[in-house]
């Protein structure tokens, strides 16, 4: 069974001088929020209410079950729970525990997840019923605490959770800020996924610079559709919504007509009104699609309702400029776009005034964030206001390392301490920025000149006529290719 602490002698001294009291350990800011807000409405799960007391109430329970009120000293624990109440009462019970929560997704293939399990050296599996059977070999391999819960309230199946003790009399373990909290894993579209490892002062440091940024307050209430093993629903939507004493409510799968229903109840008085929503481009356009398919006499109802809401949010993947406009005109207001990945969380943002937001582009470093730009060629920072290169992001919110693995952790920063993040931009002279693309795979050399891919199908996308198109290099015939080395070939998808 894998029990075994990251950080060596790094960590082993963190924890000798926490126990001669020299360390303040961090405040556990979520714990706090709930007893602040007690009986508010935190989470909207499977039509159920549940109050910011009552998840953490249940959230000490589920954390007995893994320590017993013992420090799990960072210890990995595995969960495959759908976006749920039960994920986030989960969440928070490893996080009380001092263990390590390692979130997965019910829609990963059985070997993918399997390997998560294996990568991250897991001490212990909690899923959920619809997917119990998923991890039992590995489980078994391995001899792990495999533990089944309801998929609504995260509680153990088949009656096996014993008469539950009263939580308040148990002190939980204090955990220095510093240890490791979560490990979130990479897409891995170029190589085999990596654990980036988040640390407690890390997850903090985002939420504060996005509840700083986009105004987040206890007034707020969030309709959730993301899955939740990545940066942007984790954190951008729970953490941040619970941090702020916000309602969340989650939805476990996107659908449109789901969303457009929930939406169209902010025009009932009476009710908790939905104020915020984040998604991805694919999301808005099939919102967009079901929109323009709607009966004459529903439309005015849709707008109506998507312009009671405060702020839509978009990332993860290029916005078109076409669903920027579109979106524009049929619910009042600008799609706001970001930037950020899973090693940094989120580094740069439009404008929460809508009138200073722009198509295309990314706007602005978040507060706390050090964004700076290299040459494409790495040898020098560009200090010139209008300039193209490397982004490069350091501060609070980048992440400590790639789970096991020092040398990828080692490439991935300059002498500096700043995150290489492979992405090319164009910032200008007010500091505005725009993602021009990946350079290893979204820069065309053709002709002695660099070619953005993104900005081609920009281009492309421009016309009435295609609804989705790629771009990409091909090498050019034989006895060509010095001369041009590639050229760009595109295809679309006619509206």
């Amino acid at each position: 069974m894998w029990f075994r602490s990251s950080g060596g002698w790094s960590t082993l001294l963190e924890h000798r001088i926490i126990s001669y009291g020299l360390k303040l350990v961090t405040r556990r800011f979520f714990w706090e929020k709930a007893q602040e807000y007690g009986s508010k409405t935190a989470i909207i799960s499977r039509k159920n209410n549940y109050s910011y007391e009552q998840l953490l109430r249940d959230a000490k329970q589920k954390a007995l079950l893994l320590g017993g009120g013992k420090d799990l000293e960072q210890a990995r624990v595995a969960v495959l729970v759908p976006p749920s109440y039960a994920y986030v009462a989960w969440q928070w019970a490893v996080w009380l525990s001092g263990g390590v929560f390692v979130p997965l997704s019910p829609s990963h293939p059985q070997e993918e997840l399997e390997y998560f399990v294996r990568d991250a050296e897991a001490s212990y599996i909690v899923v959920s019923a619809e997917s119990q059977d998923k991890l039992t070999q590995v489980a078994g391999e391995y001899y792990l605490p495999y533990l089944r819960v309801s998929p609504v309230d995260g509680s153990l199946l088949m009656g096996a959770e014993r008469k539950k003790p009263n939580v308040d009399t148990i002190e939980f373990p204090q955990v220095d800020k510093h240890r490791n909290a979560m490990l979130i894993y990479t897409s891995g579209t170029t190589s085999r996924p990596k654990g980036v490892v988040y640390t407690h002062h890390m997850i903090e440091a985002q939420i504060k610079s996005l509840v700083q940024a986009w105004k987040w307050s206890s007034r707020d209430h969030i309709l959730n559709v993301l899955p939740l093993h990545h940066v942007h629903g984790i954190v951008n939507v729970v953490c941040c919504a619970l941090y702020s004493g916000a309602t969340l409510e989650l939805m476990e799968k996107f659908q449109p007509q789901p969303v457009w229903e929930r939406l169209m109840l902010n025009l009932i008085p009476q009710g908790s009104h939905v104020s915020l929503f984040m998604a991805v481009p694919t999301i808005y356009h099939r919102l967009i699609e079901m929109y323009e398919a709607a009966p004459a006499g529903i439309k005015p109802l849709l707008s109506d309702a998507a312009k009671t809401l405060r702020l839509f949010v978009s990332g993860s993947a290029a916005l078109p400029e076409t669903i920027f406009h579109r979106w524009k005109d049929i619910t009042g207001h600008y799609i706001l776009e970001r930037y950020g990945m899973t090693e940094i969380g989120m580094a740069l943002s439009n404008p929460l005034k809508e009138e200073e937001r722009r198509p295309g582009w990314v706007g602005y470093p978040l507060p706390g964030v050090d964004v700076q730009l290299r040459d494409e060629e790495g040898h020098r920072l560009v200090t010139e206001k209008a300039a193209r290169g490397e982004l490069l992001v350091r501060g609070p919110n980048v992440f400590r390392e790639y789970w096991n693995r020092p040398e990828a952790t080692a490439a991935a920063f300059d002498e500096n301490g700043y995150f290489l993040t492979g992405d090319i931009a164009q910032r200008d002279e007010s500091g505005f920025y725009q993602i021009i693309g990946r350079s290893s795979v979204d820069i065309i050399k053709s002709g002695g000149y660099k070619l953005s891919a993104l900005e081609i199908e920009r281009i492309y996308l421009q016309h009435p006529a295609i609804e989705q198109c790629t771009c990409v290099g091909r090498a050019c015939d034989v006895g060509s290719v010095e001369r041009m080395g590639k050229r760009q070939v595109g295809t679309v998808q006619a509206s």
